[in-house]
């Protein structure tokens, strides 16, 4: 009998060692479930929710280096609507301003100045855009600068006008003058002289439209043919000459290709002798109203 409980008392042992072992072993997987879930943020996605959708490229989704015109999806042009429309509701079609117009629009003006102001030319602009902006720059200056003065009989009223520097662009301050020899004549294109104007009456017109890059060429010949073609401004027939003093205090500009002729005959609508003889007429300061 004491044998028999014996027997019993090893059986009970053995069994409970078994059962701990058992108990030892199945709980290791739990353990590493535990840890694992514990290390993931709430904020960070499952893998595979964070790889992206694969991305289609059309010939739209990314415009060509070689685009004159966009480069990183943005136009390099300035958007000069804002002075067309000025221009559009002050400016006559023979180029008569009417100032009292512009500055009742004096606001819209500065925040185009403002808008110029800040969105300067930079190397990655064509010619095109680059003559663009400075003409349209140099036109507006000029007639806001006749309304910080305004009324007054003519632009020489004012005292140094091209030297004065009233226009911050970037972190300088600039004048006419600088804009005018500075920049827009190193640009080699003569055609400028008639495309800015200096609020008076013997200047060329100021078109009533904005200059812009992709019209450029057509509206500087145009700007060009209509100066030459007015008698009021120039007198022209094939052996004589009556020119505006444009062509006198620029002479320089427009014999860079050839003769002042060669230049005249371009744009003439009619052909002038290389022997014409030239004189050149006395200018009217009076302002351009």
């Amino acid at each position: 009998m004491k044998n028999v409980h014996l027997f019993t008392l090893l059986i009970l042992i053995a069994s409970c060692s078994s059962t701990k072992r058992i108990s030892e072993t199945t709980s290791t997987e739990p353990l590493k479930t535990v840890k694992t879930t514990d290390s993931i943020s709430e904020n960070v996605k499952p893998i595979e929710e964070t790889i992206p959708e694969p991305i289609i490229v059309t010939e739209k989704s990314e415009p060509a280096e070689s685009d004159p015109e966009i480069k990183n999806g943005i136009s390099k042009s300035f958007n000069h609507d804002s002075w067309t429309k000025l221009l559009q509701k002050h400016v006559s079609n023979h180029g008569s301003v009417n100032y009292n117009g512009f500055k009742s629009d004096r606001k819209i003006l500065l925040n185009y100045i403002t808008s110029l102001s800040e969105n300067m030319p930079n190397e990655s602009w064509t010619k095109e855009d680059k003559l663009a902006y400075w003409i349209n720059t140099y036109n507006t200056l000029t007639v806001d600068l006749i309304l910080r003065h305004y009324p007054i009989e003519s632009i020489k009223d004012i005292k140094k006008p091209w030297d004065q520097r009233y226009w911050k662009f970037g972190n300088k301050w600039y004048s006419l003058s600088e804009i005018e020899h500075q920049i827009l004549r190193k640009m080699d294109e003569p055609r400028i002289h008639f495309a800015i104007v200096c609020a008076s009456y013997s200047c060329p017109k100021l078109q009533n439209v904005a200059f812009t890059a992709s019209k450029l060429e057509s509206q500087l010949t145009k700007a060009t043919k209509s100066f030459l073609s007015d008698s009021k401004r120039n007198s022209i027939s094939e052996n004589n000459l009556e020119l505006s003093k444009i062509f006198q205090w620029f002479s320089k500009d427009f014999n860079q290709n050839g003769s002042l002729i060669d230049f005249l005959n371009l744009y003439s609508n009619l052909k002038i002798s290389e022997k014409a003889k030239t004189s050149f007429k006395d200018y009217d300061w009076t302002l351009n109203e």
